[in-house]
């Protein structure tokens, strides 16, 4: 009897062990099924993210095309009235009312910029900034160091930042005169 218990007992280990690799082969083919999902929806979310980027970038380049076209639309009544002030000029030679129409389409012009946020920057007369002034020549006067002689090109700012910088003449200080110079010597 002992050895037909050892055999059941045998027998039972072998179906035990059986049941037990068909569990874990199951449980394998299990995880390995996860797994494919997990990349599959892996790959599905970086097409989704790179279709966004790309929409994205599509929106971007859409809506500063319209910002684009709605700048331009405020400044087409100045060009169509310089249009018209040029051909009317030419139409009657009347150099007066030709000057004065155009310095009404300058005050227009000067309008909309304020409009739209925009300020010349002070320069001359005022101490040199780098953040506001690009320096192009830089001379001896009779001015303090780093004071603006000269404005080349007016800059311009827009809520505080600089949209162009202001191209001036820097003075390097004050001049030494002759005197100055031989009082230097003794």
């Amino acid at each position: 009897m002992t050895e037909k218990k050892m055999e059941t007992n045998d027998k039972e280990k072998k179906e035990s062990q059986e049941r037990s690799k068909t569990d874990v082969t199951a449980q394998l083919a299990q995880k390995d099924e996860e797994i494919r999902e997990y990349i599959d929806r892996i790959k599905r979310l970086q097409a989704e993210f790179e279709n966004y980027k790309k929409r994205v970038l599509r929106d971007m380049a859409s809506l500063e095309a319209r910002v684009s076209d709605r700048e331009i639309l405020d400044f087409l009544p100045l060009y169509d009235n310089l249009e018209r002030a040029f051909a009317s000029y030419n139409g009657n030679n009347d150099a007066q009312s030709f000057i004065e129409g155009v310095e009404r389409i300058f005050a227009q012009f000067d309008q909309l910029l304020k409009q739209k946020g925009v300020t010349p920057i002070e320069a001359e007369g005022t101490l040199f900034d780098p953040t506001k002034h690009e320096a192009l020549l830089s001379v001896e006067s009779d001015k303090e160091r780093n004071v603006i002689l000269e404005e080349f090109e007016r800059g311009y700012l827009r809520h505080g930042r600089v949209l162009r910088p202001s191209k001036v003449k820097v003075s390097k200080g004050i001049k030494a005169t002759k005197e100055d110079q031989n009082g230097r010597e003794d």
